[in-house]
């Protein structure tokens, strides 16, 4: 299982030269990304003795508490940290896609709560219409009856007409024979003249009297008011929705070019981000092309690190790279014997374990050597997004295998340079023991120094490019991150604007419906009221027309009555001469 650990060393006593490291676990990874806190348990650990107290390290614990591996916690605490970074970006994306959809599911409830309500107000419009339709029906009613009674009264008038008309086409006749009969010179008997004047009373008592008929005409034109007035509120309203109607009108033609104007900018909008996105792609092709040069470069900066290290090791090996450390000879040579023994053997056990520790990070650079080719053929088959982070991720582990390869040449340096301390407590310890000394060779010994210097200038220059491509790389990802972030926030913002056309296209098509509706009952209403009105406009002329009959009417009796008193009048003047009756 892997800990997260600190390095705690003590210091030994001052002959004995040793001291003893411990590691304290801190942390243990339960999973890829999940990690918890642990009892600050404290481990043997003389694997860890190279490095420096404090220094926190990544270490494999088997299941009875031994050390299996263990490695310096700088570069994985930065990858883990990195990761952390990243599922934040990742949550935070999420916690901002779902405040949008929270949005825009806030903004489509209002919508069917807006509609809901028009729809209920609409509801008791349609509601109210009914009640007014059936009043203007029993209004209706009312006139046809009104129209019934105005039509018995005018045909009784017509009927009483007729009649005034027989009776004075009679009394006109009976007036012509009397003028005959005076002209020839015979004059009225007394029968004759009583005949007369009975006829002339039947004819008085036969003139229509007007008072009732009157009366009906008053009551019907009162009748015909009351309507008009009941009528004259649904004009007036009928009025007022038409000037509603205009209005909303209005307001759909001013909605219609806000939207055809939103249109055009979502339009100009989209073109531009369509450009950029096309500028994007063209920037994103030139990093993978500097990208691949700078893989190469790194590639020939491993080439050479791979031959310094050789080289290095070879000068190493041959001893002339290694300084040799200064040994008191002569404390050796008086320090009691058993104490030097031990000190070898301390020395020898030293040696194992820094030469096992080297042995695991150079397994170590090994895996990570075959992580880098793996990475280099999973992005040369990959693209896109996965091509960017494996990018990123055969960056970080070349940084981590650069650093693990720089520690390894200093610590087989050091292992070497034991390995002579080691050789120089031997021969002091076989000479005090009476044995031969082995003889070592230094005639043969290469001098390497002018080719590392000459393979360090050139690494320098490699990495002076490599650097200022990683410059110009960096550079280049910062300006297309900038370009992405433009893009998002273009395409969020046209999102916006969709969003908003949609809503003022919705707000259209309601208007234009509300004005087509508003338009069809006001049709509707109108259609309604205009046959009640010709209806109560035809009944009123007819009214004033019985109105002006019943005047002439009135006139014609009065003058009837007149001539009907003359006549009497002219008959008793000839009843009051009797000379004329008896001739």
């Amino acid at each position: 299982m892997l800990y997260l650990a600190e390095v705690q060393k003590q210091k030994g006593g001052l002959l004995s030269g040793s001291s003893k490291t411990e590691l304290k676990l801190l942390a243990c990874q339960r999973t890829d990304q999940n990690w918890s806190t642990v009892s600050e348990e404290v481990i043997a650990a003389e694997e860890a003795s190279k490095l420096n107290d404090g220094a926190l390290v990544l270490v494999e614990l088997t299941p009875n508490r031994q050390v299996q591996r263990i490695q310096e916690a700088g570069r994985p605490l930065v990858n883990i940290l990195q990761n952390f970074s990243r599922q934040l970006e990742k949550y935070k994306l999420k916690e901002d896609e779902i405040d949008q959809w929270k949005e825009s599911l806030t903004f489509q409830a209002q919508e069917l709560n807006r509609r809901e309500m028009d729809m209920e107000v609409r509801l008791e419009q349609l509601h109210e219409m009914e009640d007014e339709f059936q009043r203007l029906e029993a209004q209706k009613q009312e006139v046809d009856t009104s129209r019934e009674q105005i039509e018995q009264l005018q045909a009784e008038v017509e009927r009483n007409r007729q009649e005034l008309e027989g009776a004075w086409e009679h009394l006109r006749g009976e007036q012509r024979r009397l003028e005959e009969r005076l002209q020839e010179g015979n004059v009225l008997d007394a029968t004759q003249s009583q005949a007369m004047s009975e006829l002339l009373d039947r004819l008085s008592s036969r003139i229509a009297p007007t008072e009732t008929v009157r009366e009906h005409l008053r009551v019907a034109v009162e009748l015909i008011e009351k309507q008009q007035a009941t009528l004259n509120p649904h004009w007036q309203n009928l009025e007022q929705q038409k000037t509603l109607v205009h209005q909303k009108q209005e307001e759909a033609d001013k909605l219609a070019q806000t939207y055809s104007d939103r249109q055009n900018s979502f339009k100009q909008a989209q073109d531009s981000l369509q450009q950029q996105t096309a500028q994007l792609k063209v920037n994103t092709t030139s990093l993978i092309a500097k990208e691949e040069h700078i893989r190469f470069v790194r590639e020939q900066l491993q080439s050479q690190d791979t031959l310094y290290q050789q080289i290095n090791f070879l000068a190493a090996s041959s001893g002339n790279a290694v300084p040799s450390q200064k040994l008191d000879v002569q404390a050796l040579e008086n320090m009691p014997l058993d104490e030097l023994q031990k000190i070898v053997q301390d020395l020898i056990d030293k040696l194992g374990i820094d030469s096992s520790f080297v042995h695991d990070q150079e397994q170590e650079l090994t895996y990570k050597q075959q992580t880098i080719e793996e990475l280099q053929q999973k992005i040369n088959q990959a693209s896109g997004q996965d091509l960017v982070n494996l990018q990123l991720e055969l960056s970080d582990e070349r940084d981590l295998y650069q650093m693990l390869n720089q520690t390894l040449v200093g610590q087989r340096r050091n292992l070497l340079a034991r390995q002579k301390l080691i050789q120089q407590h031997q021969n002091v310890l076989l000479r005090r023991q009476g044995q031969p000394v082995p003889t070592t060779e230094e005639d043969n010994s290469v001098d390497f120094s002018p080719i590392l210097q000459q393979i360090e200038t050139q690494r320098q220059k490699q990495s002076q490019e490599l650097q200022q491509l990683e410059r110009e790389i960096e550079q280049m990802r910062s300006a297309i991150e900038l370009d992405q972030g433009m893009i998002d926030n273009q395409a969020h913002d046209l999102q916006e604007k969709e969003k908003e056309l949609k809503t003022i296209e919705s707000d259209l098509l309601s208007l234009k419906t509300a004005t087509a509706e508003c338009w069809g009952r006001i049709n509707l209403y109108q259609e309604a009221l205009q046959p009640i009105q010709d209806c109560v406009d035809e009944l009123r002329q007819k009214l004033q027309g019985i109105g002006e009959s019943l005047a002439q009417i009135q006139e014609t009796g009065d003058y009837q009555l007149q001539t009907i008193t003359e006549i009497r009048q002219t008959i008793n003047s000839f009843i009051s001469q009797p000379e004329l009756l008896a001739s």
